[in-house]
């Protein structure tokens, strides 16, 4: 293309590393930001560097958190006997939005990819077994996603702390409210199977 502006380009370029973003969206987002005022364009940019310079992780627990230890770790009213481990933070920061759960997390940072060159030595599973060996734990809920390496990454902790003495238990996984049985593949139907309860 004999208009091409490198430094539109870069920018379109690095919004395409976002992950979900295709070019188009991509050339969407550049286009809008040169859009922007220079006052708009450069409180977006502090946005990003302020989060990036102020957002760390707990020491405790490895949730995403702005000082040493996060709200949730630090919230006495929270149940501390039950710890839901995640993948990641997102998958916290979802479950608080449903506001049912009232326990603790701890995020693993990744799953057991054997492919990816990823094991259990390069996840928090140490500093999980640290957490529960003080005697406050009784429940730890697994929460990894229901992919490969989410069930793997679950088994193997099971397997793990099964002999601590802990109820291990995972979380339920079946028909989405609002679906339809005909549209659910055969390891959903499995899953909303086992996963059935007393009414």
């Amino acid at each position: 293309m004999a208009n091409t502006l490198p430094d539109l380009e870069k920018l379109i370029e690095k919004f395409r590393r976002l992950p979900g973003v295709g070019r188009r969206s991509a050339e969407r987002m550049a286009y809008k930001i040169l859009d922007m005022s220079d006052a708009e364009t450069e409180d977006f940019a502090n946005a990003l560097l302020d989060a990036k310079r102020n957002i760390g992780k707990c020491s405790i627990c490895f949730n995403l958190c702005q000082g040493e230890i996060c709200g949730i770790c630090s919230d006495e009213t929270r149940d501390r006997s039950v710890i839901c481990v995640l993948e990641d933070a997102r998958a916290a920061a979802s479950l608080e939005k449903v506001r049912e759960y009232r326990g603790l997390y701890h995020i693993l940072e990744g799953t057991i990819s054997p492919m990816d060159g990823i094991g259990p030595d390069k996840l928090r599973i140490k500093e999980l077994l640290d957490r529960i060996g003080d005697g406050t734990v009784e429940e730890i809920i697994l929460a990894t996603n229901s992919t490969v390496e989410g069930e793997t990454t679950a088994m193997y902790l099971a397997k793990l702390l099964r002999p601590l003495g802990l109820k291990i238990t995972r979380l339920a996984y079946g028909i989405p409210v609002g679906g339809e049985l005909d549209h659910a593949d055969e390891v959903t139907l499995a899953r909303a199977i086992d996963g059935r309860r007393e009414m």
